[in-house]
């Protein structure tokens, strides 16, 4: 049997045992979350953690990959969709299907290899990077939005990937205390988001892109630290000019004791995590941590 893979073999032979042992949490199911599922799933991922509350809506068919009407009659779970078509690309795939709120089961990230972030609020945004930064992970963080402009529409979307050691949400200025603020004022009142299928394609796209920079030795020149915008009008996507400003900075939101690092790792297990990329020493460095 041709191995499946032999078409990627330019990411370096290793890459496919390292795609392989690579365990994967995707927070959010929906239009970017699904679109994840699936692009892992072909590159050759196997060990997922799927975690989202809610099923499939009439409403979720524009953008939900995998979503069928047959979902929607059946109140089908997101999770249930996206396991379907990861075990629908890989049959050996081995998948934790949460269907409750990420908060309640934030003890299955601690070994994953990284933890991307598809949810709807600023607020569960800040809270993901807290956790993946007290288990010393990686976070991807994307989403879109579409904002009107008087008569017309305005598209934009990002790719934050947010390290151990590295500039964080704040640094970057994409979470703030005033827009949390703002955010919990007007709690329950938002409505409904306008949401289309090609930008989160797009910014799927581009969060697997950099984890595969993370975690197959393919690149010369992998990152840590990455802020892409996405302006859907134009349709182009560039590094936000405030990571140029800030990338010789240092996070001071992450260095204390009290706020990195999992102080009952040692009581959970004696094995460790698998380890970050060994071609990002900084990162590696986070890990070992663990091991204190």
């Amino acid at each position: 049997m041709k191995n499946r893979l032999a078409r990627q073999s330019f990411l370096k032979p290793e890459s496919d045992a390292l795609l392989g042992a690579a365990k994967v949490a995707l927070v959010g199911l929906g239009g970017g979350g699904s679109h994840i599922a699936q692009l892992l799933a072909h590159v050759g991922v196997r060990n997922f953690v799927l975690i989202d509350p809610d099923v499939v809506e009439d409403t979720n068919l524009n953008r939900l990959v995998g979503a069928t009407a047959a979902d929607v009659a059946r109140a089908t779970r997101k999770t249930d969709v996206a396991e379907r078509l990861i075990k629908g690309i890989n049959p050996k795939a081995r998948v934790i299907n949460v269907s409750e709120r990420w908060q309640e089961r934030a003890e299955l990230l601690r070994d994953c290899t990284a933890i991307f972030g598809c949810v709807d609020t600023f607020a569960d945004r800040a809270q993901l990077e807290v956790a993946a930064r007290r288990y010393l992970i990686p976070y991807l963080d994307l989403g879109m939005d579409v904002h009107r402009l008087g008569d017309d529409y305005c598209i934009a979307g990002q790719v934050i990937l947010s390290s151990p050691g590295e500039l964080c949400l704040r640094c970057l200025g994409f979470i703030t205390d005033e827009l949390l603020a703002r955010e919990a004022a007007r709690y329950g009142a938002a409505g409904g988001r306008p949401q289309v299928v090609w930008p989160n394609g797009l910014l799927a796209s581009a969060a697997v892109g950099l984890f595969i920079q993370l975690v197959t030795p393919w690149s010369r020149n992998p990152v840590a630290t990455a802020y892409l915008e996405y302006d859907g009008n134009s349709h182009t996507v560039k590094e936000c000019s405030r990571l140029t400003i800030m990338r010789e900075r240092v996070c001071h939101h992450f260095d204390s004791l009290d706020n990195v690092g999992d102080p009952f790792w040692r009581s959970r297990s004696k094995t460790p995590p698998k380890p970050a990329p060994s071609h990002l020493r900084r990162l590696l460095s986070y890990f070992h941590v663990r091991l204190l």
